[in-house]
């Protein structure tokens, strides 16, 4: 799967900005917004190639955006990696029953995220 078009969902402007001017630069597509909620409700008229989804955001969180996302049918093929700061086993485990693909730990590192972009 060739990975143009990203969807980064997350509740800080400074994220955003940090993770969109690095996709960017490597040629990806951005699109950026703010919660769980825009994200479950936007994804099917996006159509990502790839959604990066934080966890801790006000309203409904990263999991449950990530569970609704990956368990309906449309969009259930979208891979979804986690970019969050919580960093317990517990955490990463799971992300990975709601449906994320992969997970990153914050602060990125930005080889780390482009290399588990071009894996996918």
């Amino acid at each position: 799967m060739t990975i143009k078009k990203i969807l980064i969902v997350d509740d800080s402007p400074t994220e955003r900005h940090f993770l969109g001017e690095l996709l960017t630069k490597n040629g990806f597509q951005i699109i950026t917004l703010e919660s769980g909620e825009e994200a479950v409700s936007r994804t099917k008229e996006i159509m990502p190639d790839l959604i990066l989804m934080d966890v801790v955001m006000p309203g409904m969180n990263g999991f449950q955006a990530t569970r609704t996302i990956s368990r309906d049918e449309p969009t259930k093929n979208i891979p979804i990696i986690m970019c969050t700061s919580k960093n317990q086993e517990t955490d990463m485990v799971w992300a990975k029953r709601q449906g994320a693909t992969e997970y990153v730990v914050k602060p990125v590192d930005p080889q780390e995220l482009l290399n588990k972009i071009a894996a996918l």
